[in-house]
């Protein structure tokens, strides 16, 4: 018999991993009732593959949700063990904060956060299934054809909901595999989501499959620590939060060795084991992020391949090791682990697997995360096809964001590729065609030298306090540190200093302001302080931004005129019912993937596969016609 729960909430969340977390906690602190249902209660936050936070480009998207109001920020500088800033000997534009946390304390932290926040709700259940209604009348100029109404769970409640959002992580139909043997299951230990997958088909919705995998997890006192090159975090370490003043903590050491050819050729040895190489695995793997076995078939040329040796939690209760992700069978792990310098006695707690999952793909929902086609459904995290707890959580927060601000009657929030990561990362997920997992690089950004991961603050604070999720007093003191920037800025342009002249034929001085001086390649705030003392009682994190605001000014400006150009493209919107099969000057090609991506300007039509520069002049005569 099923059984029925008396409320009615605003907004349901499915799963409660990184991107059901924000987006939970989002829709609760914007006033909606909240339902967040999660098959395990104990497993909220938890970090099923490498216990960090952060890196290349994904540090900028955390920081970006950061300054929004959303949670992952601070939950890293809460419970992190070591902090790094990547990438410091290149420009400013590819330096990214990365942390590793206890992944048994940032657990505990993300429940008691969800816990004490008001209007939300947690239950213990594995949904197997959606409920919604057919529409006999859709809405004029929508591609409504169902409207959501709640999910079911296996234990037979069914909970009704104006909006639910998907963030099922590898738990749909997910197959775990190590060497030839497989098992049901979401994560090692965890069974899975049985019955969604049938639901979004029901909708009428594609459905794909992906695969990624994790490494084994070695005892730690197995390991010869006195033999391997010592990986220690920054002093003073990087903050990720925009709240955080300072962070104070012993910062525990990651550890580097590599394999070597002995390794490869176990690994080789072993292939004909491999549920990758003997067809058991279906789905697309992450490219960028291989299994190590595919490392050593793709690369047969490299003789070695890192390996880093991460701590899962303060205690060191067991490492990581970073770089060996793998489905081989436990006997060849076990022999291709013992090959590495430092791991010859290593004990095995865990053996790394492959899982496969399904996914549903994103180029059927709209920017804000919603099934075009089913009112109030939204997707986040891997069943988008991503990888990647920072990519998860960003789309959590936005898909959040967006059913509160639908509920509230209000417009839709959308950040463009020229305003942040996160814009990028949702406009490349809905408008391309995506058959192995998305994962976020600094080099799919146009703007990045605007989008760094310093100035997040500067580009989106301003959204997060307007929405209320930003506090009133720490928005001043951001208002403060913000009027700071263009009183500094103008304080060295309209002071002078005397320096040596650097013409070889002029042996006397020369006057040039501050500004003249930084822009300097080897000039920095220590060179402008012997010269100008008032520039030595500059805060750090104001003259770092100062530094980079002269010094790539050039540049930024360059960018910021290209900017421009973009959103000219961008604000010329196409309707959504628009029967594009009318527009015969349009390649057969272009209008398939028009139809099948459904863009809502021509600066998102632009950058479809398929689509010439042609094709967009004949859409842009087409609507300036029909308007």
């Amino acid at each position: 018999m099923t059984e029925t729960t008396t409320s009615q909430y605003d907004a349901i969340i499915v799963g409660a991993g990184h991107a059901g977390i924000e987006a939970a906690l989002v829709c609760a602190r914007l006033g909606l009732e909240t339902l967040l249902v999660t098959g395990d209660y104990k497993t909220i936050g938890q970090m099923p593959c490498n216990p960090a936070i952060g890196g290349l480009a994904k540090g900028h998207l955390v920081r970006e949700i950061d300054a929004l109001g959303g949670e992952m920020g601070k939950a890293t500088d809460a419970t992190g063990i070591q902090f790094r800033m990547l990438n410091c000997s290149r420009g400013p534009a590819v330096w990214a904060p990365r942390a590793q946390a206890d992944k048994y304390a940032y657990m505990d932290y993300c429940r008691k956060v969800l816990e004490n926040t008001h209007h939300l709700t947690l239950a213990e259940d594995m949904v197997n299934g959606l409920l919604f209604e057919s529409l006999r009348e859709p809405p004029a100029e929508s591609l409504y054809h169902h409207r959501i109404l709640g999910v079911k769970g296996e234990s037979g409640i069914e909970y009704y909901g104006k909006n639910v959002i998907a963030t099922t992580g590898t738990f749909l139909n997910g197959l775990i595999h190590i060497g030839l043997e497989s098992t049901p299951a979401g994560r090692i230990g965890e069974k899975p989501a049985l019955g969604l997958t049938e639901s979004f088909i029901a909708l009428g919705l594609e459905v794909g499959r992906l695969k990624t995998g994790t490494p084994a997890r070695l005892a730690p006192h197995t390991i010869n620590w006195d033999i391997l090159d010592i990986q220690s975090g920054d002093e003073p370490p990087p903050p990720f939060s925009h709240f955080t003043r300072k962070l104070e903590l012993v910062q525990e050491p990651c550890h580097l060795t590599h394999t070597n050819e002995k390794t490869h050729q176990i690994i080789k040895n072993g292939l004909d084991r491999s549920p990758l190489y003997t067809g058991v695995i279906k789905g697309k793997g992450p490219r960028y992020c291989p299994s190590i076995e595919d490392k050593i078939v793709r690369f047969a040329d490299k003789t070695q391949h890192q390996v880093f040796l991460e701590p899962e939690d303060r205690a060191r209760t067991s490492i990581y090791p970073n770089g060996i992700s793998t489905s081989l069978p436990l006997d060849v792990q076990l022999g291709f682990i013992h090959s590495i310098v430092g791991l010859e006695e290593a004990e095995i707690l865990r053996p790394g697997y492959a899982v496969e999952y399904d996914f549903v793909p994103p180029h059927q929902c709209y920017p804000t995360l919603e099934i075009k086609t089913v009112e109030g459904l939204y997707i986040a995290g891997q069943i988008c096809g991503t990888s990647g707890y920072e990519e998860a959580a960003a789309q959590g927060f936005m898909a959040g964001l967006n059913a509160a601000l639908k509920l509230q009657k209000k417009p839709p929030f959308i950040l463009d590729r020229s305003q942040a990561y996160i814009g990028v990362l949702i406009d490349d997920l809905v408008t391309k065609e995506h058959h192995e997992p998305y994962r976020m690089f600094t080099s799919m950004a146009e703007y990045r030298l605007l989008l760094r991961q310093d100035n997040a603050d500067l580009r989106l604070m301003d959204f997060g306090h307007q929405f209320g999720l930003i506090p009133d007093d720490f928005y001043r003191e951001f208002c403060h540190y913000r009027s700071s920037l263009d009183v500094e800025i103008n304080r060295l342009q309209n002071t002078r200093i005397k320096i040596p002249s650097p013409h070889p034929h002029n042996a006397g001085e020369e006057s040039v302001s501050l500004e003249q001086y930084l822009k300097r390649p080897e000039v920095t705030y220590v060179q402008l302080a012997e010269k100008d003392p008032a520039s030595g009682e500059i805060q750090y994190k104001l003259k770092q931004q100062v530094s980079i605001a002269v010094k790539y000014q050039g540049y930024i400006q360059r960018q910021i005129t290209q900017a421009t150009r973009f959103k000219e493209l961008e604000s010329k919107r196409i309707p959504e019912s628009l029967d594009y099969n009318k527009i015969i000057s349009l390649s057969k090609e272009c209008r398939e993937k028009l139809i099948k991506i459904r863009p809502v300007s021509l600066g998102q039509a632009s950058r479809i596969a398929g689509v010439s520069p042609s094709d967009i002049s004949v859409l842009m005569v087409y609507l300036h016609h029909r308007v």
